[in-house]
């Protein structure tokens, strides 16, 4: 049974996205239905996966441990699989009226309908498959994978602009990522060398390898150190992290609201996972990878808040956030440390949460007026007031507000920091989370609130006060579809209840962090 269930987490959405496909293009609402259906058994399956794994004493399931396919998910995995499922699920209820919208203003058909759950339940399916995996090369393949479902989810307007951002993040990816192959593949060669090692098989399970981590540098330190400067730069690429980030913002502004949560909510994240999977277990035997960690967090942090500050297109600002957000998780991982581990699995979480929220709300805004830039927008609070609050709750949040989940995880990251004497990547964080809530803050009044101050604005009729963007011919924006709040209002609700009750995620997040702890010895 526990074999079984480990392979349904990957079976399931990529099963669910080949009907979807296939089936949709004879009634375009059976591809709604199985997508919604497909993602709801995801989590399903990932809620039973965690109630075995984190709910227990921490042991790993597997599946094939000694294929090449080899599954195995461990405490950090089943927590990163829980969140890939969870938005899984929120990204298709709050799709169908967004995909709906979409049709109505000609920017996609509904012949397309069918590719585009197909595709983003197959996207799902390759993220939960990378955070599955047990071999090092296949981690390579499941991570690129996850690149080729999205690309044409990202061009998925079709347009020139999309299909720029589409090309670009296809290329600069699969460039970027290649590096990663040349890491796994010396990493498996410097394992190769060890006696315990030689098994059939064995060199390539990751968990053989890191149990050995000592015996493979002592076997071949030059080797693994390139490994680790490849791993960085490969899985650095994937993740967003400075200076390795151009293709992002491009691919989240043209791909649809759905496809940039899922972008900036998992897709990222799982770049990072790949990360400290592959470089955690070495951090005794090549002490610089922690000081690199530590260096490019610090620097993906200042330098994306900075872009965000100078950014006017809503979803590109929300984009560099990402970037500056990811470089809190690069950074606790190079801290190291349980606490460090913690913090970084926890804001790995907060940060797909919140994250994810921002950018719905940003489709909604999109939907509604038509405009994405903040020049163009203002006084959408009249207009829309569930979405506004959403807006400021995943502000909040992403800042590190109390009482909100990111004020959990940062205040984590802070005292990793201090704890080991890193005092100046203690002030960046700090100074950065300051100037995120300023930013956020400031895009929140200029797109929601800006304009309706003064009792005199808000007794002038609706004609005379609507906001500055409109869609043609509909000079009053209308709150978003009911299933688009609802998706919205479950996170909002997960940002309150982990920065109000937190303890409902320790014990998840322990048996995380000693997996990280542990293969580090």
């Amino acid at each position: 049974m526990s074999e079984n269930i480990v392979l349904a987490v990957i079976a399931v959405p990529l099963g669910s996205a080949l009907a979807a496909w296939l089936l949709g293009r004879w009634r375009s609402w059976l591809a709604e239905t199985l997508a919604v259906v497909g993602a709801a058994a995801t989590l399903a399956i990932a809620l039973g996966v965690s109630w075995t794994v984190l709910g227990g004493s921490g042991l790993a399931l597997g599946w094939a441990p000694r294929s090449f396919w080899a599954l195995r998910i461990d405490g950090l995995s089943a927590v990163v699989i829980l969140v890939i499922a969870g938005l899984g699920l929120l990204v298709m209820v709050y799709s169908l009226p967004h995909l709906r919208s979409l049709i109505r203003q000609g920017k996609t058909t509904e012949a397309r309908l069918p590719l585009f759950y197909g595709l983003t339940m197959c996207f799902i399916g390759t993220m939960t498959w990378a955070a599955a995996t047990d071999n090092i090369i296949v981690l390579f393949i499941a991570v690129e994978a996850t690149t080729l479902a999205s690309a044409l989810l990202v061009a998925f307007y079709w347009n020139r602009r999309a299909l720029e951002a589409g090309y670009k993040y296809l290329l600069l990816l699969t460039v970027g990522i290649t590096f990663a192959l040349f890491g796994c593949v010396l990493l498996y060669a410097a394992a190769s060398g060890v006696p315990e090692l030689s098994g059939y098989m064995e060199p390539m399970l990751m968990s053989h390898i890191f149990a050995h981590a000592g015996q493979v540098a002592a076997q071949a330190p030059s080797v693994l150190f390139l490994a680790m400067a490849f791993i960085i730069i490969g899985f650095g690429t994937k993740g967003g992290l400075i200076p390795f980030h151009p293709w992002l913002p491009d691919a989240h502004a043209e791909a649809p609201a759905p496809v940039s949560a899922l972008l900036s909510g998992i897709l990222i994240e799982v770049g990072i996972y790949a990360l400290a999977r592959t470089t955690a277990p070495f951090y005794l035997s090549v002490s610089a990878v922690q000081d690199v960690l530590i260096v490019l967090g610090g620097a993906s942090m200042l330098i994306g808040i900075m872009l965000v500050a100078a950014e006017d297109d809503l979803k590109r600002l929300l984009a560099y956030s990402s970037v500056s957000q990811i470089g809190y998780v690069v950074l606790a991982l190079g801290i190291g440390g349980f606490l460090g581990m913690f913090g970084a699995v926890f804001h790995i979480v907060n940060h797909a949460i919140a994250k994810s929220l921002l950018f719905f709300v940003a489709g909604a805004v999109e939907q509604a007026t038509g405009k994405r830039r903040l020049s163009e927008l203002a006084n959408l609070r009249r207009y829309m007031p569930v979405t506004a609050a959403c807006f400021f709750v995943g502000a909040l949040a992403i800042g590190g507000c109390p009482p909100l989940n990111g004020f959990m995880s940062k205040l984590t990251i802070f005292l990793a920091a201090a704890g080991e004497g890193r005092w100046w990547a203690a002030g960046v964080a700090v100074l950065t989370g300051l100037l995120t809530l300023v930013v956020l803050m400031r895009v929140g009044v200029r797109v929601f609130t800006a304009g309706i101050a003064t009792r005199e604005e808000s007794e002038r009729p609706a004609e005379e006060s609507a906001p500055v963007a409109a869609v043609a011919g509909n000079p009053h924006p209308k709150e978003a579809p009911a299933a688009m709040l609802a998706a919205m209002l479950v996170l909002v609700l997960l940002c309150v209840l982990l920065g109000v009750y937190p303890v409902v995620a320790y014990p998840a997040l322990k048996h995380a962090a000693e997996v990280l702890c542990l293969s580090g010895r």
